[in-house]
């Protein structure tokens, strides 16, 4: 199989879709891998570096979408990615469908064959290839609060731990999963007053044994979020319901009431964001304000550490970008539930039923839309 891997192109986005060590893998299993020029710069990867375990070098984007068999990638295809998508055409990438309707329209029209690495799930039903960026993004979500709370960046002047003497910033993290694991880790590692809520008792036990007395642990009532947040110097949403639409738990009117100088980092804003002031922002241009709160919603953040972040991502999609190769796209999904479940997009058909139900669309089982191409 040709796999290509394009240089991603939204903004400050470094990563890439695989390392030369991931590129050597594919080469020794027999198939060739055509990378784009620079592609590897932002990561300190040089064109040569590729070469050297075999992969050969495309001047432009259009060359390597419209020679390979499997485009692998990072983020999603932006507009002028998906026109060059083709029917057949195998795009292992992250999607976050569910609130982006022009990127489903296109994607359907493409006839392409779409893996979205968001919904691939393991034997335990966990999200294997979503993990290691919820664990930067969950530590980054607090290097990006204590920043936010910064007076120069509009914030309140807090500092997260405090110091001797003054009290430290009170953080609440709405969500116990991964991302809000991670994200409580390094609030409480900086010292900071931490509370998590969460709606799974099992969770919550789990996050009680964990944390012990150094972050409180609370069962997330409509009545105990509201207090938490109207309490918070830093707020982390930090809520996954898989490929669907994040729910909208921090109103308006929540905003309103929150001490001026406060700040939200919204790391669910890939799937349409938790707080319902949100809309995605960049690295250029991170923070707007609402009501006196501070803002920070940009919607690929591991972008900003992309070393770590393209080497965490690689470790886990390597085996299925080597599955799909040997096997084929029938086989691989035919002989992997989990790699099914990641299924979005098939010949022209939505497979994914949260993005379904999201856009009022058609959908089609996975399995039976596999069927009809066998």
């Amino acid at each position: 199989m040709l796999i290509g891997v394009p240089k991603e192109i939204k903004n400050h986005e470094y990563r890439i879709g695989m390392v030369p060590a991931s590129v050597r893998e594919l080469v020794q299993n027999g198939h060739d891998v055509i990378v784009e020029k620079d592609g590897g710069m932002g990561i300190g990867f040089s064109d040569q570096d590729y070469i050297a375990v075999g992969a050969s070098i495309e001047a432009e984007a259009a060359t390597i979408f419209a020679k390979a068999d499997m485009i692998v990638k990072v983020k999603e295809p932006q507009a002028v990615e998906r026109a060059m998508l083709r029917e057949g055409q195998i795009l292992f990438t992250y999607l976050h469908l569910a609130p982006d309707l022009p990127q489903t329209v296109d994607l359907v029209a493409s006839k392409a064959v779409c893996i979205a690495y968001e919904t691939v799930t393991d034997t335990h039903g966990g999200l294997p290839l979503l993990a290691p960026m919820s664990e930067v993004a969950g530590r980054m979500a607090i290097q990006a609060g204590a920043q936010t709370l910064e007076k120069s960046n509009q914030g309140s002047g807090m500092l997260l731990g405090g110091v001797p003497g003054v009290a430290p910033a009170k953080v609440v993290v709405i969500g116990g999963g991964m991302v809000g694991n991670n994200a409580a880790q390094m609030a409480v590692g900086l010292g900071a007053d931490v509370t998590i809520l969460d709606r799974n008792i099992d969770v919550l036990r789990s996050l009680n044994i964990q944390f012990g007395n150094t972050a409180k642990v609370i069962y997330s009532t409509a009545d105990a979020l509201e207090s938490e947040v109207l309490a918070a110097d830093l707020v982390i949403g930090a809520v996954l319901i898989p490929g669907a639409a994040a729910p909208k738990l921090v109103t308006k009117e929540h905003i309103k009431k929150m001490k001026a100088g406060s700040a939200i980092v919204d790391v669910a804003i890939d799937q349409g964001g938790c707080f319902e002031t949100s809309h995605a922002t960049t690295h250029q241009d991170p923070t707007y304000v609402v009501d006196e709160v501070v803002h920070y919603c940009v919607a690929n953040m591991p972008g900003a550490v992309a070393r770590t972040s393209t080497f965490a991502l690689n470790n886990a999609t390597l085996p299925y970008i080597i599955k799909l190769a040997n096997q084929g796209y029938q086989a691989a999904l035919q002989n992997d539930k989990g790699l099914l479940n990641g299924l979005n997009v098939i010949a022209g058909q939505l497979t994914c039923e949260s993005v379904a139900i999201a856009h009022d669309m058609q959908f089609v089982a996975p399995e039976t839309a596999l069927a009809n191409c066998v």
